[in-house]
């Protein structure tokens, strides 16, 4: 089979027709069982340092590894920031003595040991990732624009 420019730009439509289903699926938030429902002001301020107990259980994020697409896709879809202006507003609140980030798990795998293991941590996964049985706690499908 031989590649011309027709064929590589009739599979290049194929895959931007059969893509966009593939960056929706919903990013949802998991949280060790002790962790309640949480609405998507209650994630953004628990991941901003904002609220750090819920019901008298300290609350312990973890953020995926810094440049991959999950944590990009929650930056965006639950923070409505990206990757550059997040660790900007945590270089300030760190300087100023007001917390440190989320600590940052390097695959899907950590983040899931470690809620799992740990009362009042909270983390997020694609919905395709999550293992049956754990306690999902927010839901939100992907944004339809970019980061703000």
């Amino acid at each position: 089979m031989r590649c011309t420019p027709s064929f590589l730009c009739t599979w290049l439509m194929l895959g931007c027709l059969f893509a966009p289903g593939l960056a929706s699926a919903a990013v949802v938030v998991v949280a060790h069982g002790n962790v309640r429902k949480l609405d998507a002001t209650q994630v953004q301020r628990i991941y901003t340092g904002r609220l750090v107990e819920l019901g008298g259980q300290a609350l312990l994020p973890v953020n995926q590894a810094p440049g991959s697409l999950m944590r990009q896709r929650f930056l965006n879809d639950y923070l409505q920031q990206d990757e550059d202006r997040y660790t900007a507003y945590w270089t300030v609140r760190r300087y100023v003595g007001k917390g440190v980030p989320p600590r940052e798990l390097a695959s899907v795998a950590d983040v899931i040991a470690y809620i799992v293991s740990t009362p009042g941590a909270i983390g997020y996964l694609d919905d395709s990732e999550v293992p049956a049985g754990m306690n999902v706690v927010a839901t939100r499908p992907a944004a339809a624009s970019g980061p703000r």
